[in-house]
């Protein structure tokens, strides 16, 4: 048998940088080379912009109150409190290592503001936010919400430690997320100690891609950046990712099945055609999505 050939990198690059208040916010799908990976059609990096939060802004930072039709929508908090709120009744505070999952379905109104945790040694920000693309059967199903702690969710330590790897959405080996999914998309936090080798054999019927939030990288042989997306090609089977730094680093993995239905979208609306677009629209203004009431705002 031959030996397994390393997944050739489609396309890669260095996410640009906007401001929210005193977040950056690195928005690396969509792109000007993909519309999506898998199911995903938004991939999204917070991030602190300064050193300190002023008390202007530790209350108010990345505040995003907003309807959202068609997608689910998944905020994972490497360090970092995200306070979510939403028109079906939810109000949860998680801090790092947490999940929260918002099934928008047939529509729904929901806030989530970023801001370093109260009690934390330092104010450092770093939280990735995941749209994933529903197929046309569960886009009119009811929202739903869902939230797990960091320790709710699964994790195992790597070989010759190497380090670990949480499994927030999806399955690796013979462990599985408690999120629900819908077309085999997977999401992987890796974390590997200096000098340290992770490596997997892909699905060939899944798309990968990989982010470097903080620290660079070797990926299947070749060197990448911090804020850097990657991207990797039908072609080959393994990806291997080697920490070239003195210090240990975290790599986001995701993807899954390709979405093979028509993608219609405008601001937080993601349909199959454009009929659904102003359908959602309609549906928002007649205030069929509700309202976030305001006893669960503090």
């Amino acid at each position: 048998m031959g030996a397994r050939i390393k997944k050739k990198i489609r396309f890669n690059f260095p996410v640009p940088c906007s401001w929210s208040g005193e977040l950056k916010v690195q928005r690396a799908l969509p792109n000007r080379f993909a519309q999506a990976v898998g199911p995903f059609v938004l991939f999204e990096h917070i991030r602190s912009g300064t050193q300190s939060f002023n008390e202007a802004h530790r209350e108010s930072a990345s505040n995003r109150l907003c309807a959202h039709r068609g997608i689910a929508i998944l905020t994972y908090m490497l360090a970092g409190e995200v306070e979510h709120l939403d028109s079906i009744g939810h109000h949860e505070i998680l801090g790092s290592g947490g999940v929260h999952w918002t099934k928008a379905g047939q529509g729904i109104v929901y806030d989530e503001i970023i801001k370093p945790e109260v009690n934390a040694a330092n104010s450092t920000v770093s939280v990735v936010r995941l749209w994933t693309n529903l197929t046309s059967k569960h886009k009119g199903e009811n929202p739903d919400y869902t939230s797990f702690k960091e320790k709710e969710i699964p994790a195992r330590k790597l070989e010759n430690d190497a380090g670990w790897i949480k499994i927030i959405l999806g399955a690796y080996e013979d462990s599985v997320a408690r999120i629900p999914n819908y077309s085999k998309e997977f999401l992987y936090h890796i974390h590997l100690e200096p000098g340290r080798l992770f490596s997997t054999t892909t699905d060939l019927t899944l798309e990968y891609a990989a982010f470097l939030p903080a620290n660079k990288a070797l990926v299947n042989g070749k060197e990448f950046q911090a804020g850097e997306f990657i991207a990797f090609a039908s072609f080959g089977e393994i990806i291997e990712i080697r920490n070239i730094s003195m210090v240990a680093i975290d790599i986001i993995q995701f993807g899954g099945q390709f979405y093979d239905e028509p993608i219609v979208s405008a601001d937080n609306f993601v349909m199959n055609n454009p009929h659904e677009i102003s359908q959602a629209y309609n549906d928002y203004y007649d205030g069929k999505y509700g309202q976030i009431k305001s006893a669960q705002k503090k």
